[in-house]
């Protein structure tokens, strides 16, 4: 839901950054599979209760994850395998911190975690279906136009996302009730991305069906 607003201010405070990678030949890829292993970092340190050390390699993968899709743009590298490559370690990504939690405390946090690795599936697939067809067709995708793959707009996106993370890390004892909420809203996210992406296609295909050839009106078979 915040990520439209929350891009374009980043983006500028991104570009130094994006001028020296382009300057040491930082391949936008390398930069994808650097930001992954530092994101899996967070792991253990969240295993071992270590919440602060958890919350910076969380960041820095956030940061980066902003930085290669910017490089690829700056060196005109953009392309399917590399958006493919980027959308893959982030779910993968996503998918670990609840993970380093429930390893922190299985009696308290297994059941949570769970709960909201089933809904990271709902809200993953609901968009990541929904760009199959939404490519194949050339649907609009103004407010993503940057972006590898088409987006549905949902409740939860990344930004709302990292900043459960975040609470995640600086209030661990109440990761639980936090889980739950996150899933709640996520719960959301799925149903308003399975009924809108549903009938945005179904729209379109009968928009498509009936739009008739003038030169094949009034004829009959």
């Amino acid at each position: 839901m915040l990520d439209r607003f929350i891009t374009p201010v980043i983006k500028p405070l991104l570009a130094p950054v994006v001028l020296l990678l382009d300057k040491k030949n930082v391949h936008p890829d390398q930069l994808t599979l650097v930001g992954f292993g530092f994101g899996m970092l967070a792991v253990p340190l969240l295993a071992l209760q270590l919440w602060y050390g958890a919350l910076f390699f969380i960041a820095l993968n956030r940061i980066i994850d902003g930085l290669d899709g910017a490089l690829a743009r700056h060196q005109k590298h953009t392309s399917a395998a590399g958006g493919y490559l980027d959308i893959c370690v982030d779910f993968l990504f996503y998918a670990a911190i609840p993970l380093g939690f429930a390893l922190a405390n299985p009696t308290e946090n297994a059941l949570a975690a769970a709960v909201l690795l089933t809904v990271f599936i709902g809200t993953g697939s609901s968009f990541l279906a929904f760009a199959i067809p939404a490519e194949k067709l050339h649907l609009p995708r103004p407010q993503f136009a940057n972006k590898s793959f088409y987006f549905l707009n949902g409740l939860t996106e990344g930004t709302e996302t990292i900043a459960f993370f975040v609470a995640f890390c600086l209030w661990p004892a109440y990761f639980p009730e936090l889980a739950y909420s996150f899933a709640f809203l996520g719960a959301i996210t799925i149903f308003t991305r399975i009924h809108g992406g549903y009938h945005t296609l179904k729209n379109h295909t009968l928009e498509k069906n009936t739009s008739v050839n003038p030169s094949q009106r009034g004829k009959s078979t």
